[in-house]
């Protein structure tokens, strides 16, 4: 931290993810399927907190934790692993934290998820918020007052936004970024929120809202334009097997910042993302996943594509000599032989 100035400031919910990797397919009602993979750790909110501490940021987190063996488990992973700050954060006596089981299948999952709403808001937990360099939100149709208040202090606002079940997309939510430094959501969000039917055309329409704005294209890479500098950046995705998608999208997001506290050109900020967000899908969850300046560098290092090594050559004054320790990744179990047979094997269904 720069003094006791964090650099990520965070806030949301968190949850205790169960990642089950390998399905052959999607399961079916009445089906049970076998999968070969299983991943456990902190997930939510968490995935942008390991992400950004793992690149040596000062990180602030303000969420409320469960009163049980999983709030217990996920604090001490966040504040004991990771060295992320939990000072802002509450135990809610009486609260489960949620649980989800993601079943990821090829590039996406699905998730089913067990809980409740928390009993503290993030205005509640934020307060009046810390002065921090930068803050990672999650806009929503209903304004959050702690935003308006970093982002009063001098703090950079970094956005994203989630799916509209309703499907309405109003254009409302995008006031919001009137607070905001940036603004990085997935293609289908940005063109479904600026009614237009391409990722560059929404991409300019975003462009006039907010000094910074990326839209991020899974697969086909990433766009972006900054103002502040007049830099125009379009890079392609890692060819990567995909094991697990889960929190790809906030490594991301982490990742980019990272680089922008850096100072680095667009072009190599968009670059570090989809790096090091191609590099969290080869793993379990999303929070371990992330792979921080210990896997940047393993990738570096390893790396034999010309092409790859001209592309990314700036890691080589970027990456800094202390990379750190391993870093820890979630939990597995290893690929099982063949299905076990047993009770739940003969279970009856009804």
């Amino acid at each position: 931290m720069d003094g006791d100035r964090p650099d990520v400031l965070l806030t949301g919910l968190l949850f205790y993810d169960l990642v089950l990797t390998g399905l052959g397919k999607p399961p079916t009602p009445g089906e049970e399927i076998w999968t070969s993979g299983m991943g456990c750790g902190p997930g939510g909110i968490a995935n942008l907190a390991v992400a950004a501490s793992r690149f040596g940021l000062g990180t602030s987190l303000a969420t409320v934790f469960g009163d049980d063996f999983y709030g217990a488990h996920c604090r001490e992973i966040l504040a004991g692993q990771e060295g992320v700050d939990v000072s802002l954060s509450r135990t809610a006596d009486g609260w489960a934290t949620p649980v989800t089981v993601s079943l990821a299948h090829g590039q996406d999952r699905a998730l089913v998820t067990h809980g409740r709403q928390p009993p503290y808001s993030q205005d509640e937990l934020m307060g009046d918020p810390p002065e921090a360099r930068t803050a990672l939100v999650h806009i929503e149709a209903e304004p959050r007052e702690w935003i308006a208040k970093a982002a009063a202090n001098g703090t950079h606002v970094y956005a994203d936004v989630g799916w509209d079940p309703t499907q309405r997309w109003s254009r409302d939510l995008l006031d919001q970024l009137a607070l905001c430094h940036a603004f990085l959501p997935n293609e289908g969000e940005a063109m479904a929120y600026t009614r237009t039917d391409t990722a560059t055309a929404a991409l300019g329409t975003l462009a006039e809202l907010v000094p910074v704005a990326v839209v991020t294209r899974g697969g086909d890479g990433a766009l972006a334009v900054d103002q502040t500098t007049g830099e125009y950046a379009e890079v392609p995705a890692l060819d990567v097997d995909v094991l697990d998608a889960t929190g790809a999208g906030d490594v991301f997001g982490a990742s980019f910042v990272a680089a922008s506290l850096g100072g680095w050109p667009l072009s190599e900020r968009l670059r570090f993302a989809v790096l090091a967000a191609g590099l969290s899908v080869g793993h379990h969850g999303g929070a371990l996943a992330a792979p921080g300046w210990y896997g940047v560098d393993r990738w570096w290092r390893s790396l034999t594509d010309p092409g790859l090594k001209r592309a990314y050559g700036f890691l080589a004054d970027r990456i800094p000599a202390d990379v750190g320790p391993p870093v820890r990744l979630a939990p597995v179990t290893p690929p099982a032989p063949r299905p076990l047979t047993g009770p739940r094997a003969r279970e009856r269904r009804i």
